[in-house]
């Protein structure tokens, strides 16, 4: 009887061992985070948006490959609210624009009220979020925008400063035009229906309303010829030169110069370096299987993940991966 148990408990250490040998067969394909465990809250955008779908992917792809980490994304409001949250300890990780970063690190702008916000760092670079300016057929140049009716985006909103930025290089104010505050979707409803010239839309491309907007009615997109993307890249240091490809929007087939700015995943200095580290190296080793979940992770590039940033520095997690791959110095 006595070696029958011993027998038993014996049987049961084998299989405990043989469980916990599978049950961490994997871990070797996981970076380590800091030895422990961190749980982070991830701040995104509107459940419809391009924000929400792509932070649930990079979530899920960090917690697959970095032992020890959670990341719990949760819908937020824009840029502007992301780095609110960030500041207050709401949310840890942040998805924003690089020129909202810029305006929240010098207090400008759309934080001018505000004023600077110091507790965020910048991680990556993450897509282009494309400054499109939209005209009915008649309307061929930004010159030409003069007295006419535009929406300059949601008041307060970032796109609104994008579009005052733009429209001052061509020595244009809000006061030549006559100005509509509307959201994307309103916007192109308005343009078919009549009720206004033009509108700016600033967006990963191709986008939504504008796509459904040049099935039902013959558009333009405007050109940010070469003279005026130099003035606002030198001006401003978050704007970079991008180009629309032809046959994006129906009726558009030639390429469209503008301007971009960039989707950023920043973080609050609170997290840790060994954190921010595990979390930028995962991003551009798993770049494939991120382009797999989201379309815009095709975009995700180490050539354009350091550029666009002004004096917003990069968290030392990050700035400790780049310099270790030769990206930055």
């Amino acid at each position: 009887m006595r070696r029958r148990i011993i027998s038993i408990i014996s049987m049961a250490l084998i299989m405990t061992m043989v469980f916990s040998a599978c049950g961490t067969s994997d871990s070797g394909n996981k970076t380590d985070s800091s030895g422990g465990s961190a749980s982070l809250k991830l701040a995104t955008g509107g459940t419809t948006g391009t924000y929400y779908a792509y932070g649930g992917i990079i979530s899920q792809i960090l917690q697959d490959n970095i032992d020890g980490l959670t990341v719990t994304p949760h819908a937020s409001g824009a840029s502007k609210t992301n780095i609110l949250e960030l500041v207050d300890g709401d949310a840890d990780i942040a998805l924003v624009q690089n020129d909202v970063a810029y305006y929240a690190y010098t207090g400008t702008d759309l934080f001018e009220s505000d004023g600077p916000q110091e507790g965020f760092s910048v991680i990556a670079g993450l897509y282009a979020e494309v400054c499109q300016v939209v005209s009915t057929k008649d309307i061929n140049s930004i010159d030409q925008l003069k007295g006419k009716r535009v929406s300059v985006g949601d008041a307060g909103s970032g796109v609104e400063f994008n579009a005052k930025q733009i429209l001052e290089v061509y020595s244009i104010s809000f006061d030549d035009i006559d100005k509509h505050n509307l959201s994307f979707g309103d916007s192109a409803n308005a343009l078919k229906d009549g009720k206004i010239d033009a509108f700016f839309c600033v967006a990963g491309a191709p986008t939504t309303a504008i796509v459904d907007l040049s099935t039902t009615k013959d558009i333009n997109i405007l050109e940010v010829d070469e003279e005026h993307t130099a003035k606002l890249i030198d001006d401003y240091g978050f704007y970079s030169q991008y180009t629309i490809p032809g046959g994006l929007y129906r009726g558009l087939d030639q390429d469209v110069r503008t301007v971009a700015v960039k989707a950023t995943l920043v973080a609050s200095n609170k997290v840790s370096e060994d954190v921010v580290y595990s979390i930028t190296k995962t991003l551009f080793e798993k770049k494939d299987d991120i382009a797999a979940g989201h379309d815009k992770g095709k975009e995700l590039a180490l050539e354009n993940a350091v550029e666009g940033f002004g004096t917003v520095p990069f968290h030392p997690g990050a700035q400790k991966y780049y310099k270790e791959i030769g990206v930055l110095k």
